[in-house]
């Protein structure tokens, strides 16, 4: 695969508290924000706690959930005293970062963010051919060796991106589980530093003329997401994930497989026609959104070798063809 040039990733944004009650990244984030930059780094970091009304009360959210705000619609919506203060933060977040789709945004977003989830590291993104976020994700699986790493892709255009990372050039959640939320566990936290501190050195590797070799890179996209059973009157819901299920996020389920069990002790199996791999199993936060699990489906995507080429000051490529 022939070898592709990319602009050097010279800002970076690092954010945390997008959810409120989503510790490690909070944490993490105010560890950053107490060491000042000398001016010497040969990366531009803003450091930003997303949500600080929410991460001072320790909620995921005080009006409506930022993490959903950042769509374009969204983003040009008029906005008065009177509106969700979620939805006014989204619009300073993109004034700050972005604006997003345009030269000014920074050329990387990371979004550190929490599940109760088994999911191990997940870089989530809407791409499945952004390079510079597969090679973070392929250097990262090559480091961490106690901490499984994958790459989670959401297929939805750019104006319907819905997440703060979809700001930046180049954006990804790190998402870090399982850790219930309100908490901090130090494994989690200590694998999200770790998982920073590599994307850091890539970038630095990147922007001083390293070629980091192509490869492959599984990617799992996501195709449809699972609602608990419920009650047809009070829509309450009538089961559980299934003993069987829970907390094998990214193990492929079959068509036949236990997915829930009722309260009334019933075992409800997979209905699918096909074997996908389910992730997000019983997160905490999805209940108010009528989201059990998310089932993907996973591939091998085939990365090219990526020299950098510096960035004009117009925001453009010098020697990039």
């Amino acid at each position: 695969m022939k070898a592709v040039a990319m602009p050097t990733v010279s800002r970076v944004a690092v954010c945390g508290g997008t959810h409120g009650n989503e510790l490690a990244g909070i944490y993490l984030v105010r560890e950053m924000l107490k060491k000042r930059a000398d001016g010497t780094e040969p990366v531009s970091v803003v450091t930003v706690m997303s949500n600080s009304r929410a991460a001072q009360l320790c909620v995921r959210y005080v009006e409506t959930d930022l993490n959903r705000c950042f769509t374009r619609a969204a983003l040009s919506a008029p906005v008065s005293e009177t509106s969700p203060y979620e939805m006014i933060r989204s619009q300073e977040l993109n004034a700050l970062l972005g604006p997003k789709a345009s030269a000014q945004a920074v050329d990387l977003l990371c979004d550190l963010h929490n599940t109760t989830a088994n999911t191990g590291l997940c870089l989530i993104t809407y791409s499945d051919h952004d390079w510079i976020c597969l090679h973070i994700c392929k250097h990262l699986q090559a480091q961490m060796a106690s901490t499984p790493v994958r790459y989670v892709h959401f297929d939805i255009p750019l104006n319907e991106a819905y997440s703060l990372d979809s700001v930046g050039k180049h954006g990804f959640a790190m998402e870090i589980g399982p850790q219930p939320h309100g908490v901090v566990r130090s494994a989690i936290f200590s694998a999200m530093q770790e998982g920073v501190q590599l994307m850091m050195d890539w970038i630095c590797q990147f922007n001083s003329g390293m070629l980091f070799e192509g490869g492959w890179v599984d990617v799992y996209t996501m195709v449809k997401n699972i609602d608990y059973p419920r009650d047809s009157e009070t829509h309450v819901i009538t089961a559980a994930v299934h003993p069987d299920l829970q907390d094998r996020d990214f193990c492929l389920l079959h068509p036949g497989d236990p997915m829930f069990l009722c309260f009334s002790g019933e075992t409800l199996r997979y209905r699918g026609k096909e074997a996908l791999y389910p992730f997000f199993i019983n997160e905490g936060a999805y209940y108010e959104k009528g989201v059990a699990l998310s089932l993907a489906r996973k591939r091998r995507v085939q990365i090219p070798s990526v020299p950098a080429v510096s960035r004009s000051p117009a925001g453009g490529t010098n020697g990039c063809s």
